[in-house]
C-alpha cells in the first residue's frame, strides 16, 4: 500500500511539474493580460507607437495588452524592471536605443546587459531626430543655426525628452563639434519639453521626427535638418544633416519588442509571428510611414544582431560626450 501511495504520489509530481514547465506554460500562453513596458512618459515616439500597435497585438494573442509607462533615469528604469521580471512572456519591453544603446554606457556601474538581460524578439522601425527650433529663432539651416549659437552672449539652453535620449547625445555631439555654448536641458518626456518649446521658455530642441512635424506645419517651429541617412517620405523636404555637413550626427532611434532573458522559444513565435502579421497591414504601414518609423524584417536572432551592433556603435560615442547619469 505504501508502494503504491509513493508511487501515486511521484506521478503526480511529475504531471504537475509537466503542466507547469516552461515549454507547457508556452503552448497554452498567453491566459492573462500581457504588460507592455514604454520606457518614456506618455507622448513620446515609444508611447505613441505601443498605442499604435497594443490593440492589434492584443486582438492576434487574444489577451489585452496594457501599456505601462515606466520613465526615469534615461529610461534604465523600465529596462531594469522588464530584465528583473518573470521570463513568462507576461511582461514585454517597448526597446529602443536609449536604455539599449545609450544609457548603460552613462552610468558608472550598468544595472542590465542590453543585450544578455532581454530576449529580442521583433524590430519595429527607425525613427530619426530633428533640429528644431522656435519659430522666433531667425535661422533655415544648420549653418544658419551654428552661426546664430556662436553670436549669442551665453549659454543657450537646447531641450530634450530626457538625459540619455538620443535627442540628449547628438545635442551633446553637436556642441563639441561646433563649439557652440548649447545647455542640455534634460525634460521628464518630449510632451513637457514641448511645451516649453512651443511657449518659446526654450528656443532648442533635439527631439524625435514624429512629435515635431505637426508644429512645422503649423509654423509654430522650425525644423532644421532630420538625423537620418536619407531624406523621409513624410517631410522631403528636410534635409539630412549629411547634406548640412554633419554625417557623424546620424542616428536613428531604433523600436522593437524584447522581453526578459528566457522566454520560452515558443511565447518568441507566437509574438513574432503576431507582429509581423501586423506590421504587413496597409493601414498599419500607413501610420508608421506618417509617423517616420521605416519597418523592416527582422528574425529575432538578426534583430539580437542589430541591437548589438547598435551597442556597439553608441558606446563610444556616449562615452565621448561626457553625458552622465546622476
Amino acid at each position: 500500500m505504501f508502494q503504491r501511495r509513493h508511487t501515486l504520489a511521484a506521478t503526480a509530481a511529475l504531471l504537475l511539474a509537466a503542466a507547469f514547465s516552461p515549454q507547457a506554460l508556452a503552448q497554452s500562453w498567453p491566459r492573462q493580460p500581457i504588460k507592455l513596458v514604454v520606457t518614456f512618459p506618455p507622448g513620446g515616439s515609444s508611447d505613441i507607437v505601443a498605442r499604435v500597435l497594443a490593440p492589434m497585438l492584443a486582438e492576434k494573442l487574444g489577451q489585452p495588452v496594457i501599456i505601462d509607462n515606466r520613465p526615469g533615469a534615461g529610461a534604465t528604469i523600465g529596462a531594469k524592471a522588464v530584465a528583473d521580471a518573470a521570463p513568462d512572456g507576461y511582461t514585454l519591453m517597448m526597446s529602443n536605443t536609449a536604455p539599449i544603446s545609450i544609457s548603460p554606457f552613462m552610468l558608472d556601474k550598468m544595472s542590465y546587459d542590453p543585450v544578455k538581460s532581454f530576449t529580442h524578439i521583433f524590430y519595429i522601425g527607425s525613427v530619426p531626430n530633428v533640429f528644431a527650433v522656435h519659430s522666433s529663432v531667425p535661422v533655415k539651416t544648420m549653418a544658419e543655426f551654428t552661426a546664430w549659437l556662436k553670436a549669442q552672449p551665453g549659454q543657450v539652453p537646447f531641450g530634450s525628452g530626457g538625459v540619455g535620449s538620443i535627442g540628449h547625445i547628438v545635442g551633446e555631439i553637436y556642441k563639441n563639434n561646433t563649439g557652440t555654448q548649447l545647455l542640455h536641458v534634460p525634460y521628464r518626456g518630449s510632451g513637457p519639453m514641448h511645451n516649453d518649446l512651443l511657449g518659446g521658455t526654450i528656443k532648442v530642441a533635439v527631439d524625435s521626427l514624429l512629435q515635431n512635424i505637426p508644429y512645422m506645419k503649423s509654423g509654430q517651429l522650425r525644423l532644421l535638418a532630420v538625423t537620418s541617412r536619407t531624406r523621409m517620405s513624410n517631410v522631403p523636404e528636410l534635409p539630412t544633416v549629411i547634406e548640412a555637413g554633419f554625417p557623424n550626427l546620424v542616428a536613428e532611434n531604433f523600436l522593437g519588442i524584447s522581453a526578459p532573458a528566457g522566454v520560452p522559444r515558443e511565447v518568441v513565435d507566437k509574438v513574432h509571428a503576431a507582429m509581423a502579421e501586423i506590421i504587413k497591414r496597409p493601414d498599419v504601414l500607413r501610420r508608421l510611414d506618417d509617423l517616420g518609423t521605416a519597418p523592416q524584417a527582422m528574425s529575432p536572432a538578426e534583430f539580437t544582431a542589430f541591437v548589438t551592433n547598435q551597442v556597439t556603435a553608441w558606446a563610444p560615442a556616449v562615452k565621448a560626450s561626457g553625458a552622465k547619469l546622476n
